[in-house]
C-alpha cells in the first residue's frame, strides 16, 4: 500500500481558492486511485481501482 503523504494530490479545476468542500485525488501507478477530503489531508483516504474511478467519473459527468 502507498503512503498517502508521498502521492501527488490534486483538486478539480472547479474548486475555488476559498476552501470549502473539496476532494483531492491521487493516482498510484497503474492500479489505484486515492480520494481524500482536502480539509483533512492527514485523515482517511479511499482507495479504488482505476476502472471503478473511471466508472464513477463517467456517471458523474453524465448528470
Amino acid at each position: 500500500m502507498n503512503n498517502a503523504e508521498s502521492l501527488a494530490w490534486f483538486k478539480s479545476s472547479y474548486s475555488g481558492s476559498e476552501g470549502g468542500q473539496c476532494v483531492e485525488v491521487a493516482v498510484s501507478g497503474t492500479s489505484a486511485v486515492y480520494v481524500r477530503d482536502s480539509k483533512a489531508a492527514v485523515g482517511p483516504t479511499l482507495r479504488v481501482s482505476r476502472e471503478a474511478w473511471a466508472g464513477f467519473v463517467g456517471l458523474a459527468a453524465s448528470k
